[in-house]
C-alpha cells in the first residue's frame, strides 16, 4: 500500500548528482499591468470628498437616539458585509456593548425571529460577546433534540443560523447540529429560492462569511445587496465610492512593491522559483485592507514574496550541502557571509538582509527597533525548519506524522509572517511580540490551518513532480489509511483550530486588541480562501486567485 521510501528517494538523489529537482511553475500572470499603474488625484479627491459626506450621513443613522435595536444591528450588519464599517469602528462597538449589556431575553418576545437572534449572536461573537447558544434552545424540539421541522421552510433563518454556527466554540452541540441540519436544509431549499436570497444561499454554502475574505465578500455583497427590496442608497452609494478609493490606494502600493520586485531581479537570477508579487500583495491585503496598514501591507509583501523564494530554494532546487551553508549564513546575519554562498544563493541572501536595512534605520526612529528582532529571529527559526523538511525529503526519512506537525507548523511560514506584519503596525508595542514569541493558541490554530491546508491543496501537485508529500504521506504511513482518510482529518485538525480561534476571540480570553487578533483571523480567512477544495491557488493562482486579484485590484464599481 505504501511506497519504498528509501529505494524512491536512493533514485531521487542519483537524479540530482545530475540534475537538479527544479519544477517548473507556471511563470506570474500580470506582467507590467500594475507596474505602470497611474493614480487620478482629481478622481480621488473628488470621490474622497463624497465618500466625507454620506460617512456623516451613515453616522446619523448608526448613533440616532430612537432607533431600535432590532434596526440598529441590522445596519451593522449591512456596514460590515459591505466594507465600510472600518470607518464606524467606535461607534459601532459602543453601539454591541450597550446592546450586549441589556441581556435581552430572546426567548419570549416574537419580534425576535430565527434569522434575527442568529444575526444578534453572529454579531456579537465577531465583536468578542460571549453570548450564549443556549438562545437557540426555543427553535429545539423538546422530545427529540433536534432542530424543528417548521424552520426548514424559514430559508432566511435557516442562511442566518448558518453562518451563525461558523462562530461556534468547543462543546456547543447545538450549534454542531445547527450546522449540519442548516447545511442539508439550504441544498434541499436552493432551487425553489429567488434573488437576492438565492444568490446569498449559494455563495454561503461554497463560502462561508466567518471564512471569507472582508473584501472579496463586500464586492459580493454590494452586488447582492443592491437587489434587496428594502435598500438603502446613500450605503450603496458610500461602499461603491469608498470600494473605488480604497482600490485605487491599494493599486499604487502594488505599483511600488511591483517596482521594488522587479528591480530587484531575482526572477532572473533564481529562474527555479515561483514569480508571486502580485498574489504576496494581495494576501497583504487580505490581512489588513484599510487605509492606516499602508507600511504594513508593504513590509508583509516584500516579506511574504521572499519567503516565497526561500520555499522554493529549500523545497525545488538546493541540495543538501548548499542549503546546510545557506541555513548557518541567515542564522549569522552577516554580508560577510555572502561570498562562503554558491553563486545563484547571493543575490538572495543580499535581497534578505537589505528588505530589513531601511526597516531597521526606521523602527529605531520611532523607538520600535524590537520589531525588526521578532521578525528577523522568526525567519532564522523558519529556515532552520525549511532545512529540517529538506532533510527528511532529500535523504528519504519520512517522519512521525506528530513530528512533522510540530515543524510544520514552523514552514507554514506564519510564525514569521505574523511578526513581520506587526513590524508594519505602529501602534504595536514589545508585550505584543513578546505575546507572539509564547505561541497563544490563537497563533499555532493559524500556524495548523497554515500548515494542513497548504498540504492538502499542494498534495497533487507535489506528488505530479515526483515529491514527497511528507504531511499526508506520513499520516497515512502511521496510521494505515488511504489519502483521502488522511486529507479528512486534516480538515478535521483544520476545523478544531478555527473553532480554538472563535475561544480566542471572546473576551476576555486574550489581553490582545480585537485589532491585532483581526489581522491574525484575516490571515485564517485568506489561506482558507487560496487552498479551499484542495486547491494551491498560490503556486497555481489562474483558476482560485486571478478572479479575486481582478475583482479588488482591476474592476472598480460604476459611480
Amino acid at each position: 500500500m505504501f511506497k519504498n521510501y528509501t529505494f524512491q528517494t536512493s533514485c531521487l538523489l542519483t537524479y540530482m548528482a545530475a540534475n537538479r529537482p527544479e519544477s517548473k511553475f507556471a511563470p506570474s500572470l500580470w506582467g507590467d499591468q500594475f507596474i505602470n499603474y497611474i493614480s487620478d488625484s482629481k478622481v480621488i479627491e473628488k470621490y474622497s470628498k463624497t465618500v466625507e459626506v454620506l460617512k456623516n450621513d451613515v453616522r446619523n443613522l448608526l448613533t440616532a437616539p430612537q432607533t431600535k435595536m432590532i434596526d440598529t444591528m441590522n445596519l451593522i450588519d449591512t456596514l460590515e458585509r459591505l466594507g465600510v464599517s472600518y470607518h464606524f469602528e467606535n461607534e459601532i462597538e459602543e453601539k454591541l456593548q450597550q446592546f450586549f449589556n441589556l441581556n435581552t431575553n430572546y426567548h419570549d418576545d416574537e419580534a425576535y425571529d430565527l434569522y434575527t437572534v442568529a444575526l444578534h449572536f453572529r454579531l456579537f461573537r465577531q465583536h468578542g460577546h460571549p453570548i450564549s447558544s443556549e438562545i437557540f434552545g426555543k427553535w429545539i424540539d423538546v422530545i427529540n433534540g433536534k432542530f424543528q421541522e417548521s424552520i426548514k421552510s424559514d430559508a432566511k433563518g435557516l442562511l442566518s443560523l448558518y453562518e451563525a454556527s461558523y462562530v461556534r466554540t468547543r462543546g456547543e452541540a447545538i450549534l454542531e447540529d445547527a450546522l449540519a441540519f442548516t447545511t442539508v436544509t439550504l441544498k434541499s431549499l436552493v432551487p425553489n429560492l429567488g434573488s437576492p436570497l438565492k444568490k446569498q444561499v449559494e455563495r454561503a454554502l461554497v463560502q462561508p462569511l466567518h471564512f471569507g475574505t472582508p473584501r472579496i465578500e463586500a464586492r459580493s455583497y454590494i452586488a447582492v445587496y443592491e437587489e434587496e427590496e428594502h435598500k438603502n442608497e446613500t450605503l450603496i452609494k458610500l461602499a461603491k465610492l469608498d470600494y473605488n478609493l480604497l482600490q485605487m490606494l491599494h493599486k499604487e502600493e502594488l505599483q511600488q512593491v511591483s517596482r521594488w520586485w522587479r528591480e530587484l531581479g531575482l526572477m532572473s537570477k533564481l529562474p527555479y522559483a515561483r514569480d508571486r508579487m502580485v498574489e504576496c500583495y494581495f494576501w497583504a491585503m487580505a490581512m489588513h485592507h484599510e487605509p492606516q496598514y499602508s507600511r504594513a501591507r508593504a513590509t508583509l509583501a516584500k516579506s511574504t514574496v521572499i519567503v516565497s523564494v526561500l520555499d522554493d530554494t529549500y523545497d525545488a532546487y538546493g541540495t543538501i550541502e548548499e542549503l546546510e551553508v545557506f541555513t548557518k549564513a541567515i542564522h549569522r546575519w552577516d554580508y560577510g557571509e555572502i561570498s562562503g554562498l554558491p553563486e545563484y544563493m547571493r543575490p538572495l541572501y543580499k535581497a534578505i538582509l537589505e528588505l530589513y536595512n531601511p526597516y531597521e534605520e526606521e523602527l529605531a526612529k520611532e523607538g520600535r527597533s524590537y520589531a525588526s528582532y521578532y521578525a528577523i529571529e522568526g525567519l532564522k527559526e523558519l529556515v532552520r525548519g525549511y532545512f529540517e523538511e529538506a532533510k527528511w525529503f532529500l535523504e528519504g526519512n519520512l517522519p512521525p506524522f506528530e513530528e512533522y506537525l510540530k515543524l510544520g507548523q514552523i514552514t507554514s511560514t506564519y510564525d514569521y509572517l505574523v511578526p513581520a506584519s506587526f513590524m508594519g503596525i505602529g501602534s504595536t508595542r514589545k508585550e505584543d511580540f513578546e505575546w507572539l514569541s509564547e505561541k497563544p493558541k490563537i497563533l499555532v490554530s493559524t500556524l495548523i490551518i497554515g500548515r494542513l491546508l497548504d498540504d492538502i491543496g499542494s498534495y497533487e501537485f507535489e506528488t505530479k513532480r515526483g515529491q514527497l508529500a511528507i504531511g499526508i504521506e506520513s499520516y497515512m504511513k502511521d496510521n494505515g489509511v488511504t489519502k483521502e482518510e488522511a486529507m479528512a482529518k486534516f480538515m478535521e485538525l483544520c476545523t478544531n483550530a478555527w473553532i480554538d480561534s472563535n475561544e480566542e476571540m471572546l473576551r476576555p480570553s486574550c489581553y490582545k486588541s480585537r485589532d491585532l487578533l483581526m489581522r491574525i483571523l484575516n490571515l485564517n480567512r485568506i489561506t482558507y480562501v487560496t487552498y479551499k477544495d484542495k486547491e494551491d491557488g498560490y503556486t497555481q493562482p489562474e483558476k482560485v486567485l486571478k478572479p479575486h486579484i481582478v475583482g479588488m485590484l482591476v474592476d472598480a464599481f460604476d459611480v
